[in-house]
């Protein structure tokens, strides 16, 4: 069955048996809460259907989800955990964000942060390909300590991008230029996470300061047909997490989700789970619940998966 008409019928299966990409995904909270309940034995809180912006996300993650799993042991078995998932998803390629704040779980720091990363690369090579992304919080732009790990690990060789998130007022982008230009003269595809709240023109300044390649979200860009215009002429790829976006309240309802005008506007868009742990929704879920609101046609969304699958090739 193709694509089409799996999502024509409803059938989630065959919806997962389809080759996509999950392009935007943070390594921490990879894998499915179900998971994490399993291995620790006992049932944990779900998260609220709805949340106040990230701060909310952040406070129930302190909460909930913290102590299960914010040591090597809990991050290491995410992480294998996660790889499993996306497999069975029929994800073949994902870009999995590690926050440089990992290499504490290490005694040699980075070193040992990318050791594990390289045997998850090689231990799930031939079923999916994990090209490894730097993860850097704007909220530790002022560590010093963090923001040399982060310099160290662009020098590993072991990843392939970086992406800067947490809300784009924590820190100007210009802040961030040296660390980006030294991503940049390693190879590394660029990203950042703005236009998640709002914020067109932030969205093009941001592009503009830090070169991106693509950005995660950026659904704000949606308010400006200039902007719009200007992302799609320089071929500036969105990474959206439809779920993400309705739960943290950056989008009233999946139905009226920007990622059509996104579209329509000649922007290349991308499907992803962002964090599957607390959004609970998979790349096909992602897919299916898009095709379910009304949001795309079942032949637009196999462009998207086709298009996402290209630009990765």
């Amino acid at each position: 069955m193709d694509f089409v008409e799996a999502l024509s019928t409803d059938n989630l299966t065959a919806i997962r048996a389809t080759p996509k990409t999950d392009v935007h995904c943070h390594a921490f909270f990879s894998t499915r809460l179900e998971n994490i309940e399993r291995w620790i034995g006992h049932s944990l809180t779900k998260p609220p259907p709805k949340m106040n912006g990230l701060e909310e996300m952040m406070a129930y993650a302190d909460a909930v989800l913290a102590s299960p799993i914010k040591h090597r042991e809990g991050f290491e078995f995410v992480g294998v955990s996660a790889m499993n998932d996306a497999i069975q998803d029929g994800v073949v390629m994902l870009e999995m964000s590690f926050d440089i704040r990992l290499a504490e779980f290490y005694p040699d720091g980075v070193a040992g942060l990318c050791a594990f990363i390289e045997t998850l690369v090689e231990r799930f090579r031939g079923q999916a390909d994990l090209r490894p992304e730097l993860g850097f919080s704007r909220g530790n732009a002022d560590d010093p300590k963090l923001t040399s790990l982060a310099y160290e690990a662009v020098e590993s060789g072991t990843f392939q991008s970086i992406d800067l998130y947490s809300r784009q007022e924590v820190c100007p982008p210009e802040v961030m230029k040296p660390l980006f230009t030294k991503a940049r003269e390693a190879g590394m595809k660029l990203k950042a996470h703005v236009g998640e709240f709002g914020g067109a023109e932030e969205v093009r300044r941001t592009v503009e300061v830090l070169d991106l390649d693509e950005v995660q979200h950026g659904i704000g860009a949606a308010e400006s047909v200039e902007i719009m215009r200007w992302l799609s002429e320089n071929q500036i790829q969105l990474n959206v997490c439809p779920t993400s976006n309705v739960m943290l309240g950056g989008v009233s309802d999946l139905a009226s989700h920007p990622i059509r005008i996104l579209f329509d506007n000649g922007i290349s868009v991308t499907i992803n789970t962002d964090d599957l742990m607390i959004f609970g929704q998979s790349v096909s879920e992602e897919y299916r619940n898009l095709y379910r609101a009304g949001v795309f046609s079942a032949e637009e969304l196999d462009d998207i998966r086709h298009a996402s699958l290209e630009a990765h090739d």
